[in-house]
């Protein structure tokens, strides 16, 4: 059975939108833990504006700061060329360019339609290939509202392809495909699954849910049993889109690792490692997380039995 690969996203997708602003050497430390629990790649960040997300506006020092680890990737996501050119500057593994597959969400949430996003990432595709450095770099492209946008509703799945399809034509070599609102369900998700796996063999297609109606582990497990096998989760279930109304967080990565790890299928990370990461985030942000195996324990605890009442 192939494992797993979990991409970790909560030093990105999960600190963005906190208004407790994680000193960078604590965000360090944690990415640093989270590297050496065996995640395959984790999100360290966003070379982004910092009038625009002050929460990352310590990008370069955290990517220059961490531990790079032999077979832990190390993303960043990259919102035009100046960010790419940063990236490139840091050494990262891989870029993750993220754009809409609904008009009006990408013009909220991006301030671009889907083809002007296409038209930013093929120039900066051009640009990353041309520079020395970029030859070996992993470039990744996210479809926002790929289950469904709160403007407009169902996203026809027909786009979903469309644009996954000239992403790939681009020169992005991954695509994932992002239930941004917490809109799907598992048989949608199956279904996506399954039509992207068969119209383009040999992509490697990542999943990212977000848990805003409590249906993240149920749509990832439809996503594996479609023939999935690289996910995106945030420690602790940290996430969310200030652009999706009511949108949560993202699923959370011990409570899907507890779920396959108890099925018997292998995602090479320690989730003992994962628990005490997680159990340090309260402190860090301000308020409790969403997770639940480290409130409740890996469901293989034992308890002692209660002593006679008196």
């Amino acid at each position: 059975m192939t494992q797993l690969q979990i991409n970790e996203v909560a030093p990105r997708d999960g600190f963005q939108i906190e208004t407790t602003f994680v000193p960078t050497d604590e965000k360090i430390r944690l990415i640093d833990a989270l590297s050496a629990s065996g995640l395959a790649r984790i999100e360290a960040t966003s070379f982004v504006s910092p009038k625009a997300i002050p929460a990352l506006a310590d990008a370069a020092e955290v990517v220059a700061g961490i531990q790079r680890r032999p077979g832990v990737g190390i993303t960043v996501l990259v919102p035009n060329l100046k960010g790419a050119e940063r990236a490139l500057a840091g050494g990262v593994d891989e870029i993750n360019l993220v754009m809409s597959a609904s008009d009006s969400h990408g013009r909220t949430n991006l301030r671009m339609t889907p083809e002007q996003s296409l038209e930013q990432f093929a120039t900066i595709v051009d640009a990353v290939r041309a520079h020395p450095r970029g030859r070996d770099l992993f470039v990744n492209a996210s479809l926002s509202t790929s289950f469904g946008c709160p403007f407009e509703g169902e996203v026809p799945q027909a786009r979903v392809l469309d644009l996954a399809g000239r992403l790939l034509a681009l020169g992005v070599q991954g695509v994932t495909l992002c239930d941004t609102t917490g809109m799907a369900n598992p048989a949608q998700v199956a279904r996506l699954c399954e039509a992207a796996l068969a119209g383009f063999p040999g992509t490697p297609f990542t999943l990212h849910f977000h848990n805003t109606r409590g249906m993240g582990l149920a749509n990832a497990l439809a996503a594996w049993q479609a023939g999935i096998i690289r996910f995106d989760a945030s420690l602790g279930g940290l996430g969310g889109c200030p652009y999706a109304p009511g949108a949560t967080g993202n699923v959370c990565t011990e409570d899907l690792v507890h779920m396959f790890e108890q099925m018997g299928v292998a995602t090479g990370v320690d989730l003992d490692a994962l628990l005490a990461a997680s159990a340090r985030l309260p402190a860090l942000v301000g308020h409790e997380t969403p997770g639940q195996v480290v409130k409740a324990g890996k469901s293989d605890r034992r308890y002692p039995l209660p002593g006679p009442s008196r």
